[in-house]
C-alpha cells in the first residue's frame, strides 16, 4: 500500500462545528506544510491557491523564515498580502518592502543568553537575525537553517560589533545532544522574557516573550477586517499550535507534531502528499 493511501486512511471527517464556514483568509506555514521535502510547492497546490485568490480569499504566509527566504515562494504564489516572519517577530509588507510590525529583544538580554550558551557549550553556533539581515561571529554550514542553505551571512564579526542593537531572533545551532541540553538549561532559566521554540532537532529559536505566530496572525487578520472565525490556519510544527488553535478552521499536517494534531479540526495528508491542496478542497476553497 502506498504512503499516500496509509496517510489518507487516518484522516478524520470534518467536524460538524467547522462545516460551511465562510473562510476569507488562509494562513499557511512553509516548511513541512506548504513545501514538500524537496522545498517545492506542488503544481496542483499552486493552481489551487490561484483559485483561492481568484475567489477573493487572502493568503498569508506564516513562517519562521526571514523575508529574504520567503520572497521566491511569495512571488510564485502571486501574493500581495502582508506576511508573518520569524514566528511573528516581524510582519512584513513585501510589495512595499516595508516593516509593519517588529518585536525584537533588547541587545543586553540577547548577549546574556549568548554568554550563557557559550560558557557551557563553546562550540555552539550563534546567529542573530536583525530585521532581514544575518549576523554571526562564526560561519559554519555544518548546522544551519533552510535560510542558511540559501544565503550567506551579511556580517561575520565579534558580538560587540552587532549585538548592540535590538535583535529580531537569536538562533543557537549544534548537534542534537548539545541543543537538547541547551534547551533544558535555557527553559529552566527563562525568566519569562523570551519565547524559546524548538522546531528542528539541531536549532533553538529565541524571540521576545510577546512573539508568536498567533499574535501576529490576529494583527494581520484585523488589518484585512477578517474575524478569526473566518480564518483557516495550516501548520505542522509546535510553533504552529497557536495559529491552528485560534483559527476558525485549524488544519494539521499528517507529518506534523502531535501537539499540533491535538488542537486541529482536521488532519490533512502529509506535505509530500499535497496536504495543503487537500485542505483547500475539503473546505470548499477550490475545486
Amino acid at each position: 500500500m502506498s504512503r499516500q493511501a496509509v496517510s489518507r486512511r487516518r484522516i478524520p471527517p470534518v467536524p460538524r462545528s467547522v462545516r460551511g464556514l465562510d473562510i476569507r483568509l488562509v494562513a499557511v506555514d512553509l516548511d513541512g506544510t506548504l513545501l514538500n521535502d524537496s522545498k517545492q510547492v506542488s503544481d496542483q497546490t499552486l493552481q489551487a491557491f490561484g483559485s483561492v485568490i481568484d475567489r477573493g480569499i487572502r493568503v498569508v504566509i506564516a513562517s519562521a523564515r526571514p523575508p529574504r527566504s520567503v520572497r521566491q515562494i511569495y512571488h510564485t504564489l502571486k501574493l500581495d498580502t502582508w506576511q508573518i516572519n520569524y514566528n511573528g517577530a516581524l510582519i512584513w509588507d513585501e510589495p512595499n518592502k516595508q516593516v509593519i510590525f517588529h518585536c525584537p529583544m533588547p541587545c543586553e538580554r540577547v548577549r546574556r543568553l549568548i554568554d550563557t550558551a557559550r560558557s557551557r557549550f563553546p562550540s555552539v553556533l550563534v546567529s542573530c537575525e536583525i530585521l532581514d539581515r544575518w549576523y554571526t561571529d562564526r560561519f559554519d554550514p555544518s548546522y544551519t537553517t533552510e535560510t542558511g542553505r540559501m544565503f550567506k551571512p551579511d556580517v561575520i564579526a565579534g558580538f560587540d560589533e552587532f549585538c548592540n542593537q535590538p535583535i529580531t531572533k537569536l538562533l543557537l545551532l549544534g548537534d542534537r545532544g548539545t541543543i537538547d541540553s541547551l534547551e533544558s538549561m535555557l527553559v529552566a532559566g527563562n525568566d519569562g522574557n523570551v519565547t524559546i521554540v524548538r522546531s528542528d532537532p539541531e536549532i533553538l529559536q529565541i524571540m521576545d516573550k510577546y512573539v508568536s505566530k498567533a499574535a501576529a496572525l490576529q494583527l494581520v487578520a484585523e488589518h484585512y477586517q477578517v474575524p478569526m472565525e473566518n480564518v483557516m490556519a495550516i501548520g505542522d510544527a509546535p510553533n504552529d499550535v497557536g495559529i491552528v488553535k485560534i483559527a476558525g478552521v485549524g488544519v494539521a499536517m499528517d507529518n506534523g507534531s502531535e501537539v499540533v494534531k491535538n488542537v486541529a479540526d482536521w488532519i490533512a495528508p502529509s506535505n509530500n502528499d499535497h496536504g495543503v491542496h487537500a485542505a483547500l478542497v475539503k473546505f470548499g476553497l477550490c475545486d
